[in-house]
C-alpha cells in the first residue's frame, strides 16, 4: 500500500493571488454608489480592467450609471490614443449615461465619430470635447441634437448647418471654437447658438472660418457670459451687445486692430477686469486710431502680447492704458521683430502720456525684453510717472542688444516717482549640464 501523499503547498505566488482575489471580493461589497464613485474615479480603461480581479468583478464596470470617456492622445501614441478602438464596445456593452466624451481622433477614426454622434444624444451627454487633427472632417448634424450638452469643444472639424426647427443646447454653458470651418452663412450658426444658451458664460472663438464672398455683420449677445476670446486674422462682422457680465476677455486680430471699427469693438467688453490684447501681428507703419469713446472703469489686470519695434503696438499700449484709469497690474510679454523700425523715443512716448495715466498702477511684468531703446524709453516713463508702483519686473529674450550689465547700470540711472517702487532683474542661468536656474537681482 503506498504511503499517504503530502498535501502541496502552496505557493507564495498563489497565496498572493487568493488574497488580492480575496481583497477585491471584499472590496466589491462596498456600498453600491461607492463602487461606482471608484469605478468612475479610475477612468474607463482601468474600469475595464477590474474585470481581471476575480469572477465578481467580471463585468461590474458595465453597471456603471454613468461613464465619462476620456481619449486624450499621450506623448508616446502613435496614431488613434490608446482605447479609443473600444467605443464602439464600450458603448455596446454599457447602457448607462455619458456624462464626458471626450477625445483625439485621427483621420482613421474621423468616419467613427458619425455613428457616436448618433449614440451620444440619447446618452445625455453633457461634455463633448472633439480634437481633429486633419482633414477638417464635416461634423453630422445629430450634433445639435446632444440638447443636454453644458460644454462643447471642438477643434479642426467642419460643422454643417443647424437643421430647421432645432433649438441646439439650450443648457450650453461652456463654448470653444478652434480652428473650425462653416459653410456661408455660419456666422448667423454660431449667432443663434449662442442666443438659445442663455447660461453660457465661457465663449472661445479661434481661427473660425466662414464660407462665402460677403462679410456680413452678426451679433454676439450673451448676458451671462463671464468669459470672451477671440483670436482671428480677418473680420468677420462680429458685432458685441449686451455682456454686461463680462469679466475677462481675450482679443487678437491681426489687422482688425488699427481698423477704426477696432474702437467701437473694445466697447463690447469695456466692464472687463482682465484683459489680454495681442497686437504683435499689427500690420507694419499702420497708425491705430485714438481709442475716445470707452473707458475701462473695472479693469485691474492688462496684458500685452506685442513689441516696441513699430508704431502701431506701442501706439495701442498708451491707448489702453489711458483708458484704463482704475488699472493695477501690467504684464507686457515681448514677441521681438528683427529690427526696430521706429523711433520711440522720448519725446514721443512723453507725448502720448496724459495726466492720471496709471495712478494706481501697483505692478509691471515685462518679459522678453532686449534692451531695445524703445523699451528702455518706455521702462523710464513708468518709473518716473507711476506714483503708486511697487514692483517692475524685467526677464530679457533671446535678442539682446546691449549687455545686461549695461542695461542694469542705465536702470540704476532713472528717476522714480514711487519711492517703494523695486525694480527685480530676473534671468535664467544654467546651473549644471542639463539644469537652469532662475535668478532674481533687486535694484
Amino acid at each position: 500500500m503506498p504511503p499517504p501523499s503530502r498535501p502541496r503547498k502552496r505557493s507564495r505566488g498563489g497565496r498572493a493571488t487568493e488574497a488580492a482575489a480575496a481583497e477585491a471580493d471584499a472590496l466589491i461589497s462596498l456600498p453600491r454608489d461607492v463602487l461606482d464613485e471608484i469605478l468612475t474615479r479610475l477612468g474607463i480603461l482601468d474600469a475595464v480592467r477590474t474585470s481581471a480581479l476575480s469572477r465578481a468583478w467580471r463585468r461590474r464596470w458595465e453597471a456603471l450609471p454613468s461613464l465619462d470617456l476620456s481619449f486624450p492622445r499621450l506623448e508616446d501614441d502613435k496614431g488613434a490614443p490608446k482605447g479609443l478602438g473600444a467605443v464602439d464596445s464600450i458603448l455596446l456593452r454599457c447602457p448607462g449615461r455619458v456624462r464626458l466624451f471626450r477625445a483625439d481622433i485621427d483621420e482613421h477614426y474621423a468616419g467613427r465619430v458619425h455613428d457616436w454622434l448618433h449614440v451620444l444624444p440619447r446618452r445625455g451627454v453633457e461634455i463633448l470635447d472633439l480634437d481633429f487633427d486633419k482633414g477638417f472632417p464635416a461634423l453630422p448634424t445629430s450634433v445639435f441634437f446632444c440638447g443636454r450638452l453644458t460644454s462643447l469643444s471642438l477643434f479642426g472639424c467642419a460643422i454643417p448647418l443647424l437643421p430647421a426647427g432645432v433649438v441646439a443646447f439650450p443648457e450650453l454653458r461652456k463654448l470653444s471654437l478652434v480652428n473650425v470651418r462653416l459653410p456661408d452663412y455660419g456666422e448667423y450658426l454660431i449667432e443663434e447658438i449662442i442666443d438659445a444658451s442663455p447660461l453660457l458664460d465661457f465663449l472661445v472663438l479661434t481661427d473660425v472660418s466662414f464660407g462665402g464672398d460677403y462679410i456680413r455683420e452678426w451679433v454676439i449677445q450673451a448676458p451671462n457670459l463671464r468669459h470672451f476670446t477671440i483670436c482671428s486674422e480677418i473680420n468677420y462682422g462680429w458685432v458685441l451687445e449686451d455682456l454686461t457680465s463680462l469679466r475677462s476677455a481675450v482679443i487678437d486680430l491681426w489687422d482688425f486692430v488699427v481698423d477704426s471699427k477696432f474702437a467701437k469693438f473694445l466697447l463690447g467688453v469695456v466692464q472687463v477686469r482682465k484683459l489680454l490684447v495681442v497686437t504683435r501681428n499689427a500690420p507694419s507703419r499702420a497708425m491705430i486710431p485714438e481709442i475716445h469713446l470707452c473707458t475701462f472703469h473695472n479693469l485691474k489686470s492688462l496684458k500685452l502680447h506685442m513689441h516696441f519695434c513699430d508704431q502701431p503696438p506701442i501706439m495701442l499700449a498708451f491707448c489702453l492704458l489711458k483708458s484704463s484709469p482704475n488699472l493695477e497690474k501690467i504684464k507686457i510679454e515681448i514677441y521681438d521683430e528683427e529690427e526696430q523700425k521706429f523711433e520711440a523715443d522720448k519725446e514721443f512716448q512723453n507725448a502720448l502720456w496724459t495726466d492720471g495715466m496709471c495712478a494706481n498702477l501697483h505692478a509691471v511684468q515685462m518679459t522678453g525684453i532686449n534692451w531695445r531703446r524703445n523699451e528702455m524709453v518706455f521702462i523710464e516713463l513708468i518709473l518716473s510717472k507711476a506714483r503708486l508702483l511697487h514692483t517692475l519686473s524685467i526677464s530679457h529674450g533671446e535678442k539682446i542688444v546691449m549687455p545686461s550689465e549695461d542695461a542694469l547700470n542705465e536702470l540704476l540711472r532713472y528717476k522714480r516717482a514711487s519711492t517703494e517702487a523695486q525694480v527685480k532683474l530676473r534671468s535664467i542661468i544654467r546651473s549644471g549640464v542639463n539644469f537652469w536656474a532662475l535668478r532674481e537681482t533687486s535694484i
